[in-house]
């Protein structure tokens, strides 16, 4: 492992070299994996998705009764209702497109995961679930990061500037989301290009550094503008910033439990909770784009890719609405995820920091809740099957009589899928994920193969 000392050097040389190509260039790449098998894509839903509304508990009557205007009707097979899975739970019919996954098999739900012990903080819980710890840790390493620097092989990340999960020591590839991806910045002029490429010409650890950089963008871009030609795809604007520029103890206040009184605080309080991550809208293009530099380069075997906009304290809707909108992009996303990824060890896990409240508020949304759905796509996933402890929505039966439990640690799901994907032994599994243990419970989520 490297000494901190070339680790920091090597992450300034590539912040040098992202801020000329108008985008951030990891341009060294991981070790060489050893294993053969196995591609894994996580994607982050930032701000809290409600599970409760994407997966239906149709036959619970306390679903109904404490959600009487954002309950999503029970199945009669009308637009409108849930789509029915099996004889408790139901799919938001904004969901539609993962209907053909769950009746051939490759989508299952485990209907009640989460964090160790309740965190209410978008940004604490995000964190913690990136870095797989219990509790927060001075010198951090996202699991995705410490799992490409097991040898399983190299990390791409589509959209986020620095997502936690990739935080670490081993080198990891990033490109900015949507069109934005297929650009080069100033290197798209020959002249200015040859001109940086002559002042970079010598043998010294930077120039080294810039050249691999460039290289790296510009195959990058030319992969992408060459899948772009190939297809016949609608563009998709990327979203803009947060409406207030917000340091970090400005967006911590931001960062609580409840409705704000206005409008604008409530756009403002949904950014801060997307935490860097854009509206779902544009998620089945960066999809595409991960997909195809995935494809193109075998080493590449881990993605990240994020979605925000689900921090739904108000008007969140029903089976139409703002809930159902980001629903039916996030379908269309993981449709086209599921597309490219369907070789036997491809796996995409679907994860969130916490849930909502089981109760809707007094503004037509829910709040900060705890444990949630957490969805799994692949040829060997148990799929056609929610999967795992669940105790209905009866009162007494919620944390705090208030939100869904997490009876499974997510970290338990993760090294399930992670042992199914990769062939980890145990000593792997408690490097990527400290302190987690194994849950007998979902012992049923893969196929033995």
């Amino acid at each position: 492992m490297n000494a901190p000392y070339n680790i920091h050097r090597r992450s300034m040389l590539a912040f040098g070299a992202a801020s000329l190509f108008g985008g951030q260039v990891f341009a060294q790449r991981a070790p060489a994996g050893s294993l053969t098998q196995g591609r894994l894509v996580v994607v982050f839903l930032r701000g809290a998705y409600d599970g409760l509304s994407a997966l239906v508990p149709y036959t619970d009557q306390d679903y109904y009764a404490i959600r009487p205007s954002i309950a999503v009707a029970a199945p009669d097979g009308t637009r409108e209702t849930a789509l029915k899975l099996d004889d408790r739970f139901a799919l938001h019919p904004a969901l539609g497109a993962l209907m053909p996954l769950w009746q051939e098999g490759s989508l299952g739900v485990i209907a009640s995961a989460g964090l160790p012990v309740p965190n209410r903080s978008h940004f604490d819980a995000q964190y913690l679930m990136e870095i797989g710890l219990q509790e927060k840790s001075n010198a951090p390493m996202g699991w995705l990061n410490k799992l490409a620097a097991s040898s399983t092989g190299s990390a791409l990340g589509v959209g986020e500037a620095n997502p936690a999960i990739l935080s670490g020591q081993t080198v990891v590839k990033l490109i900015p989301r949507g069109d934005a991806a297929a650009r080069t910045g100033v290197l798209a002029n020959a002249k200015q290009r040859s001109a940086l490429m002559d002042l970079y010409a010598g043998n010294d650890a930077v120039s080294q550094a810039f050249r691999q950089g460039a290289s790296s963008r510009m195959q990058t871009s030319q992969e992408l503008m060459n899948e772009r030609n190939m297809r016949t795809a609608n563009a998709n604007a990327e979203m803009v910033g947060m409406a207030q520029a917000s340091p970090s103890q400005q967006r911590r206040m931001l960062d609580k439990d409840g409705t704000p009184q206005t409008t604008a605080a409530q756009q403002a309080q949904m950014q801060a909770a997307s935490n860097g991550a854009a509206d779902p809208v544009g998620l089945a293009l960066d999809a595409q784009h991960l997909a195809t530099l995935m494809r193109n380069d075998p080493q590449l075997r881990l993605g990240f890719l994020s979605a925000g906009g689900w921090d739904t304290h108000a008007n969140q809707g029903n089976a139409t609405g703002q809930l159902a909108n980001n629903l039916g992009n996030l379908a269309r996303g993981l449709a086209q995820l599921r597309s490219e990824f369907d070789r036997p060890g491809d796996l995409i896990i679907v994860m969130s920091e916490f849930g909502r409240t089981a109760a809707e508020n007094g503004t037509k949304g829910t709040d900060h809740g705890f444990g949630n759905a957490l969805w799994l796509i692949g040829n060997r996933v148990m799929g056609g099957k929610v999967h795992g402890q669940w105790t209905g929505l009866a009162r007494g039966n919620l944390n705090e009589n208030r939100d869904l439990p997490a009876h499974h640690d997510y970290r338990a799901v993760l090294a399930q899928a992670l042992r199914s994907t990769f062939k980890l032994p145990d000593s792997q599994l408690q490097t990527l994920l400290p302190g987690s243990t194994w849950d007998q419970r979902l012992d049923g989520l893969f196929r033995q193969i």
